[in-house]
């Protein structure tokens, strides 16, 4: 799915003009410090579509004729495309906050292309902009904003909303493009996913540069233990909330938490760039497991190992081999699993660990190569 950064024009791109705020000659265009670099950068090393969002009161109009408006929109549009900045779409409202029309910003009558799309992923989308409207966009869209804040009074009177209740929208509050750039690096990789169909509603919300926290429930014990070793092995940050037809059996709640999962991290890994891509093996008393992986974009699975138990705890252990199969599936990832030992529990642990430990290694990126590894250029 595509995610989007719908990004201000005026006071986010270049600077504000007061007090009529109308950049309507060239000499009125002055670049908001840092836009050009940091915006070039995200849009070379960043999976984001980019849409410009802009509201120009009365613009067609006696009070700003379009000769005025052209040549300066022009001018700051392609000098953002010589740095590589290039919009998917601009979306302008021409009309007045008096108008009460539901194109004007923070309304999403302009935005229906996007929210009407399944392909968009707006709840991991942003809005850039300077103004409270611009985060109220945000919360009309029913995404986060980063609110590039030098004047918080700005679009107040279009609000009803206090700031207080916009805060919980506002993912990042600065006033320097480079926090931006840092901030989407790092939030690139964070992501919340939702499979739902008639047997399970599966909940997932992934950080792969995390620290391993984990909140797991799935309403089966052992599996939620062995989810946790994911999270806490892996050093990802791993929310799962299962509701399945578990009064059927354990089967449908496995089988999607698996996909579930694999889904939101191939989502979280973008297009792959500088991650390691390869990853392990680990001991667990006498147990001894190896899981090799290979998020290459291809789906397979080598699954040698068996156990003699049905169940451990409340687990039917024919479901560990289904789980991982629906990870490989739903990833696109080559898994490997061999595993050795007595005890079953070790055994079927040692795996999950191992596994986490396989994620951290393949996940792992390097800002500094911010290439894909493969000869074929894709992944």
């Amino acid at each position: 799915m595509k995610r989007c950064l719908f990004v201000d024009r005026d006071g986010t791109m270049i600077k504000e003009y007061p007090p009529l705020y109308q950049i309507d000659s060239l000499e009125k265009v002055t670049f908001y410090p840092f836009a050009l670099k940091y915006l070039g950068k995200i849009a070379e090393e960043m999976d984001y579509e980019l849409v410009l969002v802009s509201n120009q009161d009365g613009l067609g109009t006696d009070k700003f004729p379009e000769r005025d408006f052209w040549p300066a929109h022009n001018l700051v549009i392609t000098t953002f495309n010589n740095e590589g900045v290039f919009f998917r779409e601009e979306l302008i409202d021409r009309s007045f906050p008096e108008d009460h029309l539901p194109t004007r910003k923070p309304g999403i009558g302009m935005f229906t292309a996007y929210l009407n799309n399944p392909d968009y992923d707006i709840p991991n989308s942003y809005v850039i902009g300077d103004r409270i409207t611009d985060v109220q966009l945000a919360k009309n869209l029913g995404c986060k904003a980063i609110w590039l804040n030098n004047h918080p009074d700005l679009g107040a009177g279009e609000v009803k909303d206090s700031l207080d209740a916009l805060r919980p929208t506002v993912a990042l509050e600065t006033t320097h493009w480079k926090d931006i750039y840092t901030f989407l690096k790092k939030e690139n990789r964070v992501v919340k996913h939702v499979r739902k169909t008639s047997e399970t509603e599966i909940a997932i919300e992934v950080n792969l540069d995390g620290s391993g926290k984990a909140s797991i429930h799935t309403g089966l014990g052992f599996f939620d233990h062995m989810l946790d070793q994911i999270a806490r092995h892996g050093l990802i940050d791993l929310r799962i909330e299962a509701k399945g037809d578990l009064h059927i059996d354990e089967h449908h709640t496995i089988e999607d938490t698996g996909i579930a999962l694999g889904e939101a991290i191939a989502k979280a890994l973008g297009d792959k760039r500088g991650i390691e891509r390869y990853g392990f093996a680990l001991p667990m008393d006498e147990a001894e497991a190896k899981v090799l992986i290979d998020f290459g974009g291809r789906n397979w699975i080598v699954w040698n190992t068996s156990f003699s138990r049905e169940k451990v705890g409340d687990m039917p252990t024919e479901m560990f081999f289904h789980f991982f199969k629906s990870f490989s599936d739903a990833a696109k990832c080559n898994l490997n699993v061999e595993c050795r030992g007595e005890n079953e529990h070790h055994k079927i642990e040692a795996i999950f660990k191992a596994f986490a430990k396989a994620i951290k290694m393949a996940v792992k990126k390097d800002p500094l190569k911010n290439y894909l590894p493969s000869t074929k250029g894709v992944l």
